[in-house]
C-alpha cells in the first residue's frame, strides 16, 4: 500500500512509497481505511524535530475513513463503520481518566515507540501512535472513534484534532465569559477554531493575530471583530482595552516569544491560555515578582482541554446548527501523491488546512 514517510528527522520532503504495510493487527486492534486526513502544524514539528518522534515514520493524525476489520474482543466496531482517528484515546482506568481529565491519559502515547509499519527495509513508526498519510493504518479500538453518517470524512478529520483543540481551548480550558475580550495569536486553523469558540461564547471583541494578511483576512469571516499583524498588536490593545489588556489571550505559535508577548498582552488577572505545541528547549522566562503581582492565570491546553469523546459529540451538533464552519477551514484539496504540495502551503501559510484526499 501507499504512505508517506519521512526518512530521517530534519527532512523537508516526504517519500510516497508503494511498499509499506499496516502492521500490529490483532486483539484490540483495528484496521482503518483512511479516506481523508489533515495537515496538522504538529506533523511539521514532528518533522522538523520540535516534538520528539522516531524515524522513519508516517507523519498523520487528523485522519478519518472506514473500518476494514476488528481484532477480537473489539465489540462497539465493525467494518464499514465510519470513523475519525482519535491520537489521544483514553483508558479510562488510569489516575487521570479517574479524575475525569481524560486528555491528560498516556496510554495513547504509549503506543508512539511501536512501529505501526514496515518495509523491506526495516520498521517504521507513524506519529503519535497513528500515522494517516497512508491508505491503510491498525491503531487500537480506543483510537477509532465512529463517526455518524451525515459527517463527510474530510469534517470528520478536522474534528480528530485542530477543531477540537482550538474550539476546547476556548469552551472547556478557559471557560470563556460572554461579553469579554479576546487575543488569539496565531490564526491558522487551530487559532480559528478559537475564535469560533470564542464567538459561540458571546465574547465581545475578538482581535486575531498574525503575520499573514490572508489569515487575518480569514479570521474575520469567521468571527474576529479586529485583525492585526504582530506589530500592530500594542496599538490593538490600547484601542480596544484602553492600555489594560485582554481578558484573554491564546498563544497558538508553540513559541516562548509569542507566549511572552501573549502574557504582556493579558491584562491583570487575565487568563493566558497556552494551545501551541512547542519544543522541550524552548523555555518561557518570568519572573516570580510579575507571577505574583499580576495574578495572571496561565492555562495550559492540551488537545482542548476537556473530555475528547464529548467534545467530537459538541462539535458534530455544533456544525449540524450551523454554529460553526468546519467546512470553510479547508482551503485547499490535494492528492496524495503531492503531500508535499500540503507541506508547503502549511510552512507559507497559504492554508488553514489542507485536505489530503486518499
Amino acid at each position: 500500500m501507499r504512505a508517506a514517510v519521512l526518512h530521517e528527522i530534519g527532512q523537508d520532503k516526504l517519500e510516497v512509497l508503494d511498499d509499506v504495510e499496516a502492521v500490529g493487527f490483532g486483539p484490540g486492534k483495528v484496521r482503518i481505511r483512511v479516506r481523508a486526513t489533515g495537515l496538522c502544524h504538529s506533523d511539521l514539528s514532528a518533522m522538523s524535530g520540535v516534538l520528539p518522534q522516531p524515524a522513519p515514520f508516517v507523519p498523520g493524525h487528523e485522519g478519518a475513513g472506514e473500518i476494514l476489520e476488528v481484532g477480537e474482543g473489539v465489540a462497539h466496531l465493525k467494518a464499514g463503520d465510519r470513523v475519525v482517528v482519535c491520537w489521544l484515546p483514553a483508558c479510562g482506568a488510569c489516575p487521570a481518566c479517574k479524575r475525569g481529565q481524560t486528555e491528560l491519559c498516556l496510554a495513547g502515547f504509549m503506543n508512539a515507540g511501536t512501529p505501526n509499519f514496515k518495509r523491506p527495509g526495516g520498521d517504521v513508526f507513524g506519529f503519535a501512535g497513528t500515522g494517516t498519510f497512508t491508505e491503510e493504518v491498525v491503531v487500537d479500538a480506543g483510537c477509532a472513534v465512529p463517526m455518524p453518517d451525515d459527517v463527510p470524512f474530510d469534517i470528520a478529520a478536522l474534528i480528530g484534532c485542530g477543531v477540537t483543540t482550538g474550539l476546547g481551548a476556548a469552551l472547556n480550558t478557559a471557560d470563556l465569559e460572554a461579553g469579554s475580550s479576546v487575543a488569539v495569536i496565531g490564526c491558522g486553523g487551530v487559532g480559528i477554531s478559537v475564535i469560533q469558540g470564542a464567538r459561540l461564547r458571546g465574547a465581545a471583541e475578538i482581535v486575531a493575530v498574525d503575520p499573514i494578511a490572508s489569515r487575518r483576512e480569514s479570521a474575520l469571516k469567521f468571527g474576529a471583530t479586529k485583525a492585526v499583524s504582530p506589530d500592530e498588536l500594542p496599538d490593538a490593545k490600547q484601542q480596544v482595552t484602553a492600555g489594560e489588556g485582554f481578558d484573554y489571550v491564546f498563544e497558538v505559535v508553540g513559541r516562548s516569544a509569542t507566549a511572552r508577548t501573549a502574557y504582556d498582552t493579558t491584562r491583570r488577572g487575565g487568563t493566558l491560555v497556552v494551545v501551541g505545541a512547542g519544543a522541550m528547549d524552548d523555555f518561557l522566562q518570568l519572573n516570580m515578582f510579575e507571577l505574583f503581582f499580576d495574578e495572571k492565570r496561565i492555562l495550559p491546553s492540551m488537545y482542548g482541554g476537556g473530555d475528547v469523546l464529548r467534545s467530537y459529540e459538541r462539535t458534530i451538533s455544533l456544525w449540524r446548527a450551523g454554529r460553526v464552519d468546519l467546512a470553510g477551514l479547508i482551503t485547499h484539496r490535494v492528492p496524495f501523491a503531492d503531500v508535499n504540495e500540503a507541506l508547503d502551503q502549511m510552512r507559507t501559510g497559504t492554508a488553514l488546512r489542507t485536505c489530503i484526499e486518499m
